[in-house]
């Protein structure tokens, strides 16, 4: 158990927290929120020891293991995926690096050592299986797909990935090394729809403690079993998952308006006495008992979110043609390789689009070929007369330039018409006064997020762009921005891992998957929670307000869906024969692997070279072959999904 007691922190003259106090038992998931700038990465790095509190102390037992995940800049340990991933389970990883070693020597035909080496292969092959290594790597596998690496992924160097990627391997990393304590800063934040769901059920499964920060609602409903409230320079904590957070602080900020208002009231009926006596000898000792009973009073406030109450407000756009993009029959890709295929695509004004599915999919390559930044393979791409874009990237908060102020970075390239509003423009974006005059470099990543946002918002568009709009966001101004969505009469394009989001504010959804852009009326609950790739039980979707509408209608409804899936069940047979037979063959593949670890295992095997030899080859070509019997499995499954199809 990890406990925090008493800790504060200030920056300067500013108290960003004080006397907070934290337990950690196993098995408890704490999710910890507030506004962008109170302070939660800075207390999450007083936990893990990489801050030095003010004030207040952290203990933990000697044993303790901790994980921490942190927002950005994780560092890399080199080699490839699978070796970082590795890399945290300690000694089973060092003995998974001199077994590749080894490996690679026995296959040298002049090797002079070759019996010596074949005795260090056998001894460390033992030692691996001891440690439970080949169920390790297993495990890693498991999880980097998970996570939304394709199979070959684990083999590419971890040099070569992108910031976002990295970021996916080294929160695998923390889940294959299973700390006592796992810290996570906005572990969604690189995720797709698909993994954050099924990063869910991992941590949900988990017996250790979890503290972690989100401002993913679906994700702390799921998740959370307390939340705490970072506000005003302090912490409150809630029993619950986000729904009972938001019901049980607006009845403790209820209570607390109350004994505000009475408090209120005692000091005027105070003060009045005091106004009215304090001239008069008789009442002087009273008069002064009142005064200093004033003066030690422990005035009560009720915390607001003044920080961004912002009023996110896009300008009225220019009128729009009825179709704004168009794609008939498109196909593209990079290389030999195509990402998309045959997709048809219509956006009409007013819709408000989301684009859904697993990261390298297809999502950003879609909105380039809608907005003309790439060429289609084949088909045509159109997109409508008079249509004024407004785009934000997820990258674009992080190309700021740190060396300026906020109001020197709003104003790069605006009209100078914008110059003489230009702070009222910023107030509105949660920047108010001498706030506008901070180096941008100095602000965190909420606050970067949200100035970008600003930044795209004050020039008229009719047609918004958004990839990821609310990473890096607070709860706050997630629903500011939600606001402003539904208000916008625009037309929007959306990219984003938040279902809540998509669920406020789309009216429609794109699925990308396996090649593949499919149009779907409406937000299709099961589209944001997709089933377990590991044959788990699907997410639980969000608690949801009674549905009102007659029996009747439910009824034909639930029978119009059965029918639906009986006739796509018969439709998908052959295909589903198709998988079950490339799972067999899998499942083969991989206990042939596995009953020649088992030999390789045996110590008895080492005293005939020739043998250990034989049976070393023998495994490489069956790890091939099982290799190969996967990549079928996954062509299988990617083909019925295709069809639409039921695993």
């Amino acid at each position: 158990m990890l406990t925090a007691s008493g800790l504060s922190i200030t920056f300067g003259a500013r108290l960003i927290f004080d006397d907070v106090t934290i337990t950690l038992d196993p098995g408890r998931r704490v999710a910890l929120v507030g506004g962008n700038g109170v302070g939660k990465t800075t207390l999450l790095e007083c936990i893990v020891g990489r801050r030095q509190p003010d004030g207040g102390t952290v203990t933990q037992p000697n044993d303790m293991t901790v994980g921490y995940l942190p927002q950005e800049g994780i560092e890399s340990t080199g080699g490839t995926v699978l070796d970082h991933v590795l890399a945290g389970a300690g000694e089973v990883a060092d003995v998974h690096v001199e077994l590749e070693r080894l490996h690679r020597q026995l296959e040298r035909i002049d090797d002079p050592d070759h019996d010596v080496t074949v005795a260090a292969y056998g001894e460390a092959q033992s030692r691996f299986q001891q440690l439970g290594g080949y169920a390790l790597e297993s495990e890693a596998q498991r999880i980097l797909a998970g996570l939304g690496f394709a199979p070959d992924d684990g083999h590419r160097r971890i040099g070569e990935m992108s910031g976002g990627w990295r970021m996916r391997a080294g929160l695998a990393r923390l889940l294959v090394a299973r700390p006592d304590l796992l810290v996570l800063d906005e572990p969604t934040n690189h995720l797709d729809v698909d993994s954050v769901a099924w990063l869910e059920r991992q941590l949900v499964d988990s017996t250790n403690a979890l503290l972690f920060v989100s401002h993913d609602r679906d994700f702390i409903d799921a998740v959370a079993t307390h939340i705490i409230e970072l506000s005003g320079a302090t912490a409150t904590t809630y029993v619950g998952g986000f729904a009972e957070f938001v019901a049980e602080r607006e009845e403790r900020l209820e209570q607390l308006r109350s004994a505000v208002a009475t408090q209120a009231r005692q000091i005027a009926q105070t003060e009045r006495f005091v106004d009215r006596f304090r001239y008069k000898a008789t009442k002087a000792r009273q008069v002064q008992s009142r005064i200093k009973a004033l003066e030690k009073l422990d005035r009560l406030e009720v915390p607001t979110d003044d920080e961004v109450r912002a009023r996110f407000r896009f300008p009225t756009p220019p009128r729009s043609p009825r179709v704004l993009a168009e794609l008939d029959g498109v196909t593209v890709g990079y290389g030999q390789q195509p990402v998309l295929t045959g997709v048809n695509v219509v956006v009409e004004r007013g819709q408000r689009l989301a684009l859904v599915g697993p990261n390298g999919a297809g999502k950003t390559t879609l909105l380039r070929l809608l907005l003309g930044d790439l060429a289609a393979d084949a088909g045509t791409v159109r997109l409508g007369s008079g249509v004024r874009v407004a785009r934000f990237d997820q990258h674009q908060a992080e190309a700021l330039n740190e060396q300026r102020t906020v109001v020197e970075e709003f104003k790069v390239g605006l009209p100078p018409t914008f110059a003489k509003n230009m702070r009222t423009y910023l107030g509105s974006f949660g920047f108010p006064g001498d706030t506008a005059d901070q180096r941008v470099g100095d602000l965190s990543g909420g606050e970067r997020t949200r100035l970008a946002l600003g930044r795209i918002m004050v020039e008229p568009a009719n047609l918004l762009v958004l990839d990821e709009p609310t990473n890096h966001l607070d709860l706050a101004s997630c629903d500011v921005l939600e606001d402003a969505l539904r208000a916008y009469p625009g037309t929007v394009l959306l990219v984003t891992h938040d279902r809540y989001l998509i669920r406020e504010v789309a009216t429609d959804l794109v699925v990308v998957r396996n090649g593949r852009a499919d149009f779907h009326h409406g937000v299709d609950e099961r589209l944001l929670a997709p089933p377990d790739p590991s044959g788990g039980p699907t997410r639980r979707p969000p608690k949801q307000s009674g549905d009102d509408r007659p029996r009747a209608v439910k009824t034909e409804r639930k029978r119009q869906e059965a029918d639906a899936r009986n006739s796509q069940h018969r439709s998908t047979k052959e295909l589903r024969k198709a998988l079950l037979a490339a799972e067999r063959k899998w499942e083969a593949a991989e206990a042939t692997v596995a009953d020649l670890q088992r030999r390789l295992a045996d110590p008895d095997l080492y005293g005939d070279a020739g043998k250990v030899k034989a049976i070393t080859a023998e495994h490489t070509v069956a790890k091939d072959a099982a290799e190969r019997a996967m990549a079928a499995y996954e062509r299988a499954t990617s083909a019925l999904d295709r069809a639409g199809g039921r695993r």
